[in-house]
């Protein structure tokens, strides 16, 4: 039986706004039919904090933290929590809610895409699996995370490695289409990551980074040997290849499709009204 080809990009590192503006125009042209579903691969220059579409940077995040780091900041069109890419891979998927293979609901639909992850996980020599929400306080902790860090939140269909988060993703539906968006932690800057975040004292800070500790973890703090970022790519493309039983077709922008995300970038990414709206 022939498999199902998508596209597959790896831009390589990008700014925050181009990263955010990719994202968007392929779900655009895949919501006009113009190009099958994508997966794409992505790092980022300046290293960057992104922030959900729901969250208040002024209540939040501390601005004048991100400035002194020398961080990029933006804010993505999916939901979800404040995430420090640095050290990582990250990941997009962009489907249509049509199609035959995804589930309606978007927890569900969550899952299938996840499946992509777990695989590459798994071809990294790391035994990754789904950990779902059981009891009552754990589901009341995905209504109101008590944290603006990606990775202290919990989620439906979460990613697990010995007992820790090992991916945070998020989902937006625009357009009929479904747009996924992740990180996979390679090596992660606790103390960075924390000085980026407002907290009501000190020693409410240090109780969140201890808590933070147990429930989340890079990936060349627990393998057995250092995962590169070829490595990574190689892996979680395979992973998909697997995980969604697909065949991946390299794609290249053409000049064309390129200005559109650059214009787009600079017009809602770059955008003092579009970052810090809320």
């Amino acid at each position: 039986m022939t498999k199902e080809v998508w596209r597959y990009i790896d831009s390589g590192n990008c700014s925050p706004s181009y990263n955010m503006a990719l994202d968007e125009a392929l779900l655009d042209w895949h919501s006009e039919g113009k190009i099958p579903p994508v997966i794409r691969f992505y790092g980022w220059e300046p290293a960057t904090l992104s922030v959900g579409y729901f969250q208040k940077v002024e209540k939040e995040i501390k601005m004048d933290a991100v400035k002194k780091h020398g961080l990029g900041f933006v804010r993505r069109p999916t939901g979800g929590r404040g995430v420090l890419h640095e050290h990582e891979l990250t990941y997009s998927v962009i489907v249509t809610e049509e199609h035959p293979e995804m589930p309606k609901t978007v927890t569900e639909a969550y899952r299938v895409i996840s499946e992509g992850i777990l695989r590459g996980f798994r071809a990294l020599g790391l035994e990754a699996y789904f950990a779902v929400p059981r009891t009552e306080e754990e589901k009341q902790g995905l209504k109101s995370p008590r944290s603006a860090v990606c990775f202290d939140a919990p989620s439906w269909y979460e990613l697990v490695v010995e007992g820790r988060k090992v991916a945070g993703s998020a989902q937006t539906r625009q357009k009929g289409v479904i747009l996924q968006h992740g990180s996979i932690l390679l090596d992660l800057d606790e103390d960075k990551l924390f000085s980026l975040f407002k907290y009501p004292n000190d020693r409410v800070k240090e109780r969140m980074q201890r808590a933070f500790k147990s429930k989340a973890v890079a990936v060349n703090e627990i393998s057995s040997e250092t995962v590169t970022l070829d490595m990574a790519k190689a892996a979680f493309k395979k992973g998909f290849e697997q995980g969604l039983g697909i065949e991946l077709e390299p794609y290249v922008l053409s000049q064309e499709e390129a200005r559109y995300v650059e214009d787009l970038a600079k017009r809602r990414y770059e955008s003092d009204e579009w970052n810090f709206k809320r």
